[in-house]
């Protein structure tokens, strides 16, 4: 078991050596939509690529997911095929948001050997759902329709 010390650490040695192999500027939070982000997740036990839709309204964060939903056939033909979407759902903090993710599980930062694994699925899912954002942003943006 790690110190905090220790894993904080170990965290930052992951992070900084996943930007030296895949040295790129990802999206994340420039969206251009505002609680609309894509994000990496790790733990000891999973990997994951997320989409979260936090607006405070619950009406616009329903639209935005709704837009996404409607996209899924083609997300999934021609993206991404093992995606989770869930309209409501519970962070820690009890707060509400609308999560889209795509998980390996069985892997952990804590064990070095698992790292390349981790790189590669990072890269290939989050790239994956970036080419399709950029393709359908301007429909997604579009919640007034």
């Amino acid at each position: 078991m790690y110190s905090k010390e220790e894993t904080q650490r170990l965290k930052r040695e992951f992070w900084v050596t996943f930007a030296e192999k895949y040295p790129r500027k990802w999206l994340l939070y420039d969206t251009k939509i505002k609680d609309f982000s894509f994000k990496f997740y790790v733990d000891n036990k999973k990997a994951q690529v997320l989409i979260d839709i936090e607006p405070r309204n619950t009406e616009k964060r329903i639209a935005y997911f709704e837009k996404l939903e409607a996209l899924k056939n083609i997300l999934e033909e021609e993206f991404i095929s093992d995606l989770v979407f869930e309209k409501d759902y519970v962070l820690e903090n009890g707060k509400t948001i609308s999560r889209i993710w795509v998980e390996k599980s069985g892997v952990g930062f804590s064990n070095r050997n698992h790292w390349d694994i981790i790189f590669d699925f990072f890269n290939e899912k989050m790239d994956a759902l970036e080419r399709f954002y950029l393709e359908y942003d301007e429909f997604i943006k579009d919640i007034e329709n």
